[in-house]
């Protein structure tokens, strides 16, 4: 287990954001995640907001592992950060 909060701000359609979701999986980690796209518009907004102060392209995915933020299914990031 990890002692970083871990969040993943996805697309429920996005190739690379399932692989992430996929991969954190198989590290056998817990985290939370958010698919931008199925909220509603009031709640969309304010959460890409939250989103562009990580990462101000706004793309996806977006994950934020305690402090550290990595944009894209970055494999060897993910493990970087989670010390793996």
């Amino acid at each position: 287990m990890t002692e970083f909060d871990i969040k993943v701000f996805s697309l429920s359609t996005c190739g690379h954001c399932k692989s992430t979701k996929r991969f954190l999986g198989e590290c056998a980690v817990e985290y939370d995640f958010v698919d931008v796209d199925t909220l509603d518009k009031e709640e969309r907004e304010a959460i890409l907001e939250d989103v562009k102060q990580l990462n101000p392209k706004c793309s996806f995915p977006t994950i934020k592992i305690g402090e550290t933020v990595i944009v894209g299914y970055r494999e060897d990031e993910i493990k970087k950060a989670l010390g793996l």
